[in-house]
């Protein structure tokens, strides 16, 4: 039987190290804890994102060039979507009580981010404006220095049954069990 713990860390691509390094360890406060430098010239970085999870990026001279709108998302919330196999986005685990003070630190750092938490919820459009019963997390969105969508979280409530209730989506028909 396979038990995992829970993510060791989620690896990345970026265009320039030296910009991701500061950008994490100086705008987000996560220590830069191991480097490697790669038998074909590349390099990979690992940073402490807290709870024992990191995330990590590589690097390499002739990495292909970014592709938003197929390999990452080209602008959120109005054009969310990224190709199948890609990652859409990172989010990071927060207090709710710090997600105010986030917005002001990226707003300071000159960050692309939204300038609102989102409140998600249940309803048509995903989100409110305004903190209900029904919000389910709390966000802020914000682009690093590579174009990837980030995400801080803060889960507002536990999840139950009855938050399971859509059946999947596909291209293939449902078979029968």
């Amino acid at each position: 039987m396979i038990k995992t713990k829970g993510i060791n860390h989620v690896a990345l691509v970026c265009r320039d190290m030296r910009e991701t390094m500061k950008f994490y360890t100086q705008v987000l406060n996560m220590p830069l804890f191991k480097t490697v430098q790669l038998p074909d010239g590349g390099q990979h970085f690992f940073f402490d994102c807290g709870g024992g999870n990191a995330v990590a990026f590589f690097w390499w001279d002739d990495a292909p060039e970014a592709a938003p709108g197929i390999a990452s998302v080209k602008k959120f919330p109005f054009d969310a979507k990224s190709a199948h196999g890609s990652m859409n986005h990172l989010a990071f685990d927060m207090e709710e009580s710090e997600l105010e003070a986030a917005l002001d630190r990226l707003e300071e750092a000159g960050v692309e981010h939204t300038h609102m938490v989102f409140n998600h919820d249940d309803s048509p459009g995903g989100y409110a404006k305004d903190m209900h019963e029904g919000v389910f997390v709390r966000s802020v969105y914000f682009t690093d220095p590579n174009g990837i969508l980030l995400e801080f979280a803060a889960t507002t409530r536990e999840f139950g049954p009855d938050d399971v209730k859509h059946d999947p989506a596909g291209v293939a028909a449902p078979q029968e069990a």
